[in-house]
């Protein structure tokens, strides 16, 4: 790994720009803070280990260096009714910058809702999205992290890393590829208008459609079928002949144990 990480060509001349950090609490936390204060972006935060990082739930997300730790903070991304689709987007986008990675296992690359990319059944990066407003101007700070050099044991989902699994790419090279990721999902988003194809090639990619997986909200936990994602980006379900729409919550294997997600 080089000592600063780089963007990709595309996505500086669109406009976007990095900063790096050694140390940070947490990238998302710190650019929430800033999109408050006055900052616009579109702005990349990468650093080499966070303090304090965090997942879903407020979970904190373990932060070793050697993996990758960047949020991107944008300013208007689109309608307030279109915002919640980015979680697709970006979730496209990860798996894109995995498997532009010269690596044996590209075609296990499947992404999971609500914000997971998995890889042979074993979750290896995630996103979080945060939102808010200031002055007048809505901004979305998007979290991704994605297990290089290691990963977690005894988790919720179970866990991988790309050189576990055979992925020689390090976390510059993998932020580049993210970077230019982002930038073409977002141009086939279109501030919403590009929805339909986004979500035709998550369906493509998504881990466990059509299989009967456990679901966890934040009141109940049960067995549903997983039946695909609604134009808001909610999963569809269905549960004992009856279809359901989620709107938040999180998807387990069987065996998963979705009591520790909460």
């Amino acid at each position: 790994m080089s000592d600063v990480p780089a963007l990709d060509t595309k996505a500086g001349r669109a406009g976007f720009a990095l900063e790096h950090r050694r140390t940070v609490g947490s990238t998302s936390a710190e650019l929430v803070e800033r999109a408050r204060g006055g900052e616009t972006g579109p702005l990349w935060l990468v650093a080499d280990e966070q303090t304090a990082g965090r997942g879903r739930r407020e979970r904190q997300w373990r932060s070793p260096k050697g993996n990758l730790y960047a949020s991107l903070l944008l300013s208007d991304p689109g309608p307030p009714e279109s915002v919640a689709q980015l979680s697709l987007v970006f979730a496209l986008a990860l798996r894109d910058a995995v498997v532009g990675v010269d690596g044996p296992k590209s075609a296990t690359a499947q992404v999971k809702w609500p914000n997971d990319l998995m890889l042979g059944g074993r979750k290896c990066a995630g996103l979080l999205l945060e939102g808010g407003s200031a002055k007048g101007l809505r901004f979305v700070v998007a979290g991704f992290g994605v297990n290089i050099a290691s990963h977690p044991e005894a988790t919720a989902h179970k866990a991988t890393d790309l050189q576990s699994e055979e992925y020689m790419t390090d976390r510059d090279t993998l932020f580049e590829l993210l970077g230019a990721a982002v930038q073409d999902r977002l141009t086939v988003w279109n501030r919403g208008q590009g929805l339909p194809a986004i979500r035709a090639d998550w369906l493509r990619h998504a881990y466990g459609l059509g299989q009967p997986m456990r679901i966890a909200t934040a009141t109940e936990s049960y067995v549903a079928t997983l039946r695909g994602v609604d134009p808001a980006g909610r999963l569809i379900v269905e549960r004992d002949g009856v279809e359901l729409i989620v709107s938040a919550g999180e998807v387990f294997d069987l065996e998963g144990e979705p009591e520790r997600a909460r």
